[in-house]
C-alpha cells in the first residue's frame, strides 16, 4: 500500500477545518449595535415617563377639568429682566382662561416674550398680540374720560390685577395685560383671571420705562421664564 505523503497529510487537515470562529471585531460589533437598541429603549422611556403633568387635551377635554381642583397650581411667578412678579390665578372665576394659561406656561410659551405695550399709570401688556394698532383703544380710556369715582366695589375695577382681551385676536395667541390703575370699563375689554401677589415694585418699574409715540418700551424688558407652584 502507498504511503501518504505528510504533505499530502497535511493539506487534507487543512479542508477539514472545523466552522470559522467569531472574531472580535464581529463581537465587538454585535455589543454596539444592541448597546445602541438599549439606549434608544431607555431615552424613549424616560421621554415618556417625563412627559408634562398638564397635557394640552385628552379626547377633547382639558385634563385640568379632570384633575383633582386642590392638586392645581395656584400662583405662576414670572421671572422678568426687572425682576420677579408673582401672581394668584383665579381658577373659580375664570377656569377656561386660567387652565389654557397653565397648559402655555408648561410649554414655555411666554419664555422670551417682551412687554410690548407699556401705558404709564394705566396698562402694560405682553405675549402674542394680533393686532398693532389697539393701544388707541386703550388709551382714550386712559385720558380721563371717565370719572374713577363712578367706580363701584367689583374687583374687576382695581389695579394689579392680569387679564385677557375677551375678543380673541385673529392669529389667536395668547395676551396679558396688567393694570396699574383702576380702569372704568375693565369688564367691558377684559377677563381677569389674576391679580399680582407680589411683586408690585417690579411692575411699577416696567411701567416706568421710557416708550416711544406707540407706547413701545425703548429699552426691551422680557419674561424669562414662567413657574407654576401651589403656594408663595
Amino acid at each position: 500500500m502507498a504511503k501518504i505523503k505528510p504533505q499530502a497529510l497535511l493539506q487534507q487537515s487543512k479542508k477539514k477545518k472545523g466552522p470559522a470562529r467569531i472574531s472580535v471585531a464581529n463581537i465587538v460589533i454585535s455589543s454596539l449595535v444592541v448597546l445602541l437598541i438599549v439606549f434608544f429603549l431607555f431615552s424613549a422611556y424616560r421621554r415618556w415617563s417625563q412627559r408634562p403633568e398638564i397635557p394640552a387635551a385628552h379626547n377633547g377635554r382639558s385634563v385640568l377639568e379632570e384633575s383633582n381642583k386642590d392638586d392645581l397650581p395656584r400662583y405662576a411667578t414670572l421671572d422678568t429682566g426687572k425682576g420677579s412678579v408673582t401672581v394668584e390665578l383665579f381658577r373659580d372665576g375664570s377656569p377656561d382662561v386660567v387652565d389654557e394659561f397653565m397648559r402655555l406656561c408648561q410649554d414655555g410659551y411666554f419664555k422670551g416674550m417682551l412687554f410690548h405695550r407699556v401705558i404709564k399709570r394705566y396698562v402694560i401688556q405682553v405675549g402674542d398680540s394680533g393686532e398693532e394698532d389697539t393701544a388707541s383703544d386703550w388709551t382714550s380710556l386712559g385720558g380721563g374720560k371717565k370719572s374713577h369715582h363712578n367706580l363701584d366695589s367689583s374687583v374687576k375695577h382695581e389695579g394689579f390685577l392680569l387679564g385677557t382681551p375677551i375678543v380673541k385676536n385673529e392669529r389667536g395667541g395668547f395676551e396679558i395685560f396688567i393694570t396699574t390703575a383702576a380702569i372704568p370699563d375693565m369688564k367691558e375689554k377684559l377677563i381677569v383671571f389674576g391679580r399680582v401677589a407680589k411683586g408690585q415694585d417690579v411692575i411699577q418699574e416696567i411701567e416706568e420705562v421710557e416708550t416711544d409715540e406707540h407706547y413701545r418700551p425703548k429699552s426691551p424688558v422680557e419674561i424669562m421664564d414662567v413657574t407654576l407652584h401651589q403656594q408663595i
